[in-house]
């Protein structure tokens, strides 16, 4: 049987020297018993994918707000396509894939219902702010009590923001992450007739592909090739231009403006109404929020229950605690 030690082992003898090994690992916020079959990375992975939150990723948005297809993605699809690209890469770079993988999972424990929405809603009215990078860490923190590793903390924390992750693997992932959104929302937006396929900036398909498959596929290989044996996570300037024109496009086209968006204003408001609603009904906080922490203050209860809420959870509420309901008379 292989146990960890073993698999610890064949990490040291096949990965890159820039890779981070998991016996390696900085551990975790609070000592406990190593598993015996798994690296630290592998079980960390695994407490992300058996955790509430990632399963609430299913009915979270990542751009179209309920969209009346099967085939548009969610947060959960789009974590799922960040993993696979990012351990693909990870792999061809002699890198540690469950630790890549492990951040992929969890990069986006932390997003509210709506999507970018929710977020810009959260942060307008919380007194600190919000942002769904700090989000995840605490999700992992302290809402899922999950004590992961400092390594795939770091890589949850800085997949976006101005400071990069410690390791290549959290690199990787913050690429990725990047990589697959750009693609699938072009792929989500032709499909919903958003956009056509002459619309795309003619130099930056030309460049990357003229496909959904080509397009990864260039920027997964250029990803590798400008990254083997380095010590840090790059691409080539003339790829890495080519793929933020197709993100400014995005940003013109689907992200601001376009018909994907016009429920986003209902969202907003009702992620708004819904925080206010329990700064003044905090007993109405189901007590699992309450326990998280010790001295938690009620603002940080609300933004926990309010941004782990699914899209179906918050609009449900919303009705319940918003909508006239129908009076019926008992006597009959």
């Amino acid at each position: 049987m292989l146990g960890r030690i073993d698999l610890e082992k064949r990490e040291a003898e096949t990965l890159s020297p820039y890779a981070c090994l998991s016996k390696n690992s900085r551990g975790r916020q609070r000592e406990e018993e190593e598993c015996d079959i798994r690296t630290i990375f592998q079980h960390d992975r695994d407490r992300i994918i058996h955790s509430k939150a990632f399963r609430r990723l299913k009915h979270k948005t990542q751009v179209f707000i309920a969209p009346a297809g099967d085939h548009y993605r969610t947060r959960l699809t789009h974590t799922l396509e960040v993993a696979q690209i990012a351990r693909t890469i990870a792999r061809s770079l002699a890198l540690n894939e469950d630790l890549t993988e492990a951040i992929a999972l969890g990069h986006d424990l932390g997003h509210t219902p709506f999507g970018h929405a929710g977020e810009e809603a959260l942060n307008e009215v919380a007194t600190g702010g919000f942002a769904h990078n700090l989000q995840s860490l605490r999700v992992v923190d302290f809402i899922e009590d999950l004590n992961l590793s400092f390594e795939v903390r770091d890589g949850i924390l800085n997949h976006t923001g101005e400071t990069e992750p410690v390791t290549l693997e959290g690199q990787i992932v913050r690429i990725a992450d990047r990589i697959a959104y750009i693609n699938h929302d072009i792929d989500d937006a032709l499909r919903a007739g958003i956009i056509n396929p002459d619309d795309l900036p003619e130099e930056a398909i030309n460049c990357l592909g003229r496909t959904h498959s080509q397009r990864i596929d260039t920027m997964v290989r250029d990803m590798i090739k400008a990254s083997w044996m380095k010590e840090k996570i790059s691409r080539s300037p003339e790829i890495e231009e080519a793929t933020e024109n197709l993100r400014e496009f995005l940003f013109a086209n689907v992200y601001i403006g376009s018909k994907a968006k016009t429920e986003e204003d209902k969202a907003r408001r009702l992620v708004k109404e819904l925080y206010r609603y329990y700064l003044e009904h905090i007993d109405e906080i189901p007590e699992e929020f309450k326990r998280r922490e010790e001295n938690i203050e009620d603002e940080q209860m609300i933004i926990d229950y309010v941004a782990g809420m699914s899209d179906h959870y918050a609009i449900n509420r919303g009705r319940e605690l918003f909508m006239p309901a129908p009076w019926i008379d008992k006597r009959n």
